[in-house]
């Protein structure tokens, strides 16, 4: 059954049109978890806590493509919605050669100032060695990084959600067996990570740029444009709260790590990492659902189809809430099963990740209604409310509860510092949804 973005919704036709999107998302962030598989149980525990330190910077720097990515999806869904469609064609192509530069020069910085980076952030001399390695190979893939995250939100614009979930899988794939290969065979640590996840990204963007290149059967291609200032702007506004949210999440990430060198050390950053890589594969659920509803969303509202989008909404936050349930029960329950795959092997790190799990899980279930809250207004063309929502969710928050709780709780103050943050989000996001309704009887 081919799904239109013009179709009407019902809980079946939601649910298949952003499974792909989902599992794109889902295995995007398997494949990252499984770099942290095989440097933790092949290579050591300093290793794996050197490849947490590095990771957020790295994720700074690829968040440019998320904005570009979904700013641009909004923009052009919009535009798709209104007839437009050598418009949205010229925007969709202008954005995606913007993309391919900034990535170029994103690329240069984060080498130059990677060593500065890692030695603030707390690295030793033992880890520092690693940091480097890992960092300057990861930064060589941001370009196609930023192109795949990008794509993934175009593919559902164009319709070919299914494509992209096939482009997901084999860079999927590429990455987990060239670690396999390069780690457990051939034995290069850190380097063969590196080059691992560097390879994979650029399977990722790359097929389906060669793919909008050519005839295709995509309601959008690649052509001849120019630097569109003001859709580059509009972009970049209605993107702003995934750029801020990916740069928060990572800044914050690098601050839970600064704390974490001072409260518990080096144990303390690695049982981090393996909380961290859990929270990318739940939160990929909720981040893919976002993604993959909001074009139906931009789409419906450039067509004016206001019924349309309250069917959307009520029906979103009704799934959200019974998948937040599930992601907790899993969280608490399967702790112990989840922590003992990254570090089964040292029963003290052991037991402080399970400790730490179990209370970061109870953030699961809040979570989901604030990516999606975000999402939907950056949808909408309403960059403003939507970077409003993640700032104080990502960055506010979460900043305040990092650094006031360890004071009177220590180790376990920093493993409940999300939840705090989540709880006081959601209270803006059903401010915001509640001005909605008042204002545009959404709800």
């Amino acid at each position: 059954m081919n799904i239109q973005l013009s179709d009407h919704f019902t809980y079946r036709r939601l649910i298949r049109f952003v499974i792909p999107s989902v599992a794109m998302m889902i295995l995007t962030s398997i494949y990252g978890v499984v770099d942290g598989l095989f440097v933790s149980n092949f290579v050591g525990k300093t290793p794996f806590a050197a490849v947490n330190l590095v990771i957020p910077f790295t994720m700074i720097l690829g968040a440019f493509g998320f904005m570009l990515g979904t700013g641009g999806t909004a923009l052009v869904a919009k535009t798709l919605g209104e007839g437009r469609q050598e418009e949205a064609n010229r925007i969709f192509s202008m954005l995606i050669y913007f993309a391919l530069g900034l990535g170029v020069l994103l690329t240069i910085f984060g080498i130059a100032v990677l060593k500065r980076i890692v030695i603030k952030m707390g690295a030793d001399d033992a880890m520092l060695r690693h940091c480097m390695i890992y960092g300057r190979i990861v930064l060589l893939g941001i370009p196609f990084y930023m192109l795949q995250n990008m794509f993934q939100n175009f593919l559902i614009a164009a319709e070919k959600p299914q494509l992209g979930l096939i482009v997901t899988v084999a860079a999927g794939l590429t990455n987990m067996v060239l670690d396999a290969l390069f780690i457990a065979v051939l034995g290069w640590g850190v380097a063969g990570a590196a080059a691992a996840t560097a390879l994979g990204q650029c399977v990722g963007g790359l097929i389906p740029f060669v793919y909008f290149a050519r005839k295709n059967s995509s309601r959008l291609a690649l052509v001849k444009t120019k630097l569109l200032g003001g859709a580059l702007l509009r972009t970049c506004t209605n993107g702003s709260s995934e750029l801020v949210s990916n740069i928060s999440m990572s800044s914050v990430g690098m601050l839970y790590n600064a704390q974490l060198m001072k409260v518990a050390g080096e144990n303390g950053v690695a049982a981090y990492g393996v909380i961290l890589y859990v929270n990318f594969i739940f939160i990929a659920i909720y981040l893919g659902y976002a993604y993959g509803s909001a074009p139906i969303v931009a789409f419906n509202y450039g067509a004016g189809k206001k019924a349309e989008l309250q069917n959307v909404l009520k029906k979103s936050l009704k799934l959200l809430l019974g998948t937040g349930i599930v992601l907790l029960s899993i969280g608490v329950l399967f702790a112990g099963v989840l922590s003992g795959l990254f570090v089964g092997y040292d029963a003290q790190l052991y037991a402080m990740t399970v400790r730490g799990l179990r209370f970061y899980a109870v953030s699961f279930l809040l979570s989901g209604f604030n990516i999606y809250g975000s999402s939907f207004f950056t949808a909408l063309n309403n960059g403003v409310v939507s970077a409003a929502i993640s700032f104080l969710r990502t960055v506010v928050f979460e900043v305040a509860a990092v650094l006031i709780l360890p004071l009177f709780f220590g180790l376990d103050g920093v493993w409940c510092a999300i939840t705090v943050a989540e709880l006081a989000s959601i209270l803006i996001t059903i401010g915001a949804f509640s001005a909605l309704r008042k204002r545009y009887q959404y709800l």
